[in-house]
């Protein structure tokens, strides 16, 4: 189950992704500042794996906004999220780490899954295999790619409302 839920890398050229992209093999993350993703500032609920998903991101503060994830299928907690995105080398990254309900985390003690910045556009941000999309102040989306147990990936959209 776990190997499902976390999200991996994939080349996108192997896929029908729609909505995440891949950097190009040997080019950098292009210039960004935090204040590019402030409008995911928020508590933000939905529906995602046959249950309740919710994220509440912090404010800007000091190059980074902080989030946390969970999943509630069936009045129980299916994993968590802790992570954030920050400003590094004059662009942004995306890092989070995995945890089960009882907090015992998934990946290694010092693994982190890493997303560098692709581009912005007016209301998305790209990262490695996860678009923010910004529809409204009250709506948006976060488009993942989702590894599965075989090695295949496929994109997943998360929708959330505002709370």
């Amino acid at each position: 189950m776990k190997c499902f839920l976390i999200f991996l890398l994939v080349s996108v050229t192997t896929l029908t992704a729609q909505n995440t992209l891949s950097l190009p093999e040997g080019e950098t993350s292009p210039p960004a500042t935090i204040a590019q993703i402030e409008w995911m500032t928020g508590h933000w609920k939905g529906k995602a794996f046959g249950g309740i998903t919710e994220e509440i991101w912090s404010p800007p503060a000091a190059g980074t906004m902080m989030f946390v994830f969970r999943l509630i299928s069936d009045n129980e907690i299916g994993f968590y999220e802790l992570g954030h995105v920050r400003e590094l080398a004059g662009s942004l990254i995306f890092e989070l780490k995995h945890f089960g309900a009882d907090l015992k985390g998934w990946e290694e003690k010092d693994e982190v899954q890493r997303f560098k910045f692709i581009k912005a556009e007016e209301n998305r941000l790209y990262f490695e295999g996860f678009t923010f999309e910004r529809i409204s102040d009250q709506e948006i989306n976060i488009y993942g790619l989702i590894g599965n147990e075989d090695g295949s990936a496929e994109e997943m959209k998360f929708n959330y409302k505002r709370t």
